[in-house]
C-alpha cells in the first residue's frame, strides 16, 4: 500500500500544479461551464495516461536512441501553447449561447498532453521512479493510479473556472481574464524554452 500512496502523491504533485493543460481547463470552465469543459478534462487525462503507459512499456528506449524527438516535441509544444495564448488574447469576451464556439474537445485535450513537455517529463520521471525495471504490473498500477488522480486534478481546475464564471458576466471582465490566461500560457511556453 505504501507504493500506491507514493505513486498517488507523485501523480497529485504533477497533475494539480499549474501548467498549460490546467490553465486551459480553468479557462474552459470559466467560458463554457463545467460540463462542456469535461471533454477537455477527459481528453487530457486519457492522452496523458496513454503517454505514461507507452513510456512505461518501452517508449523511453526509443527516445534514448533518438534524443532529437524530445526537442521536436518541446518545440511543437511551445508553438502550440503560443498559438493557444494568441487565441485567448484575441477572444472577444462574449459568453453565452449565441457564441458559436464550443469548449475544447476530447481530441484537443489529448493532443495538448502529447505536445506538453511537462507531461513527457512527468511520464519519464514517474516511470523511472516506480517502474524502471519494466515490471508490467507496476506500469499498469501506476497508470491506473495516475489516471484517477490526473482526472480529479484537471477537473478541479475546470470546476474552479466554473466558479469564476459568475464573476465574468461582462465581456470586459472576460477579455481581462482571457488575457491573463493567455499571459500564463505564454509564460509556460517561455519557461519550457529555458528549462
Amino acid at each position: 500500500m505504501t507504493v500506491l500512496l507514493s505513486m498517488a502523491a507523485f501523480a497529485l504533485a504533477s497533475s494539480i500544479s499549474p501548467g498549460p493543460v490546467n490553465v486551459v481547463a480553468l479557462s474552459a470552465g470559466a467560458q463554457h461551464g463545467f460540463t462542456a469543459s469535461m471533454r477537455h478534462v477527459t481528453g487530457a487525462t486519457v492522452g496523458f495516461t496513454l503517454l505514461l503507459l507507452l513510456i512505461g512499456l518501452g517508449l523511453h528506449a526509443l527516445l534514448a536512441h533518438f534524443p532529437n524527438l524530445i526537442d521536436i516535441v518541446k518545440w511543437a509544444g511551445v508553438g502550440f501553447l503560443l498559438y493557444m495564448a494568441f487565441k485567448l488574447a484575441v477572444d472577444d469576451g462574449k459568453l453565452g449561447a449565441d457564441k458559436p464556439t464550443r469548449g475544447p474537445s476530447f481530441a484537443y485535450g489529448a493532443a495538448m498532453q502529447w505536445l506538453n513537455p511537462k507531461a513527457w517529463l512527468a511520464s519519464l520521471a514517474g516511470m523511472g521512479a516506480y517502474a524502471a525495471d519494466g515490471d508490467g504490473q507496476l506500469v499498469w498500477q501506476f497508470t491506473v493510479v495516475y489516471f484517477v488522480v490526473c482526472y480529479l486534478s484537471i477537473a478541479s481546475w475546470a470546476y474552479a473556472g466554473t466558479f469564476l464564471r459568475r464573476y465574468l458576466q461582462e465581456p470586459k471582465r472576460v477579455r481581462l481574464f482571457n488575457r491573463v490566461m493567455a499571459a500564463l500560457l505564454a509564460a509556460s511556453a517561455l519557461y519550457l524554452l529555458i528549462a
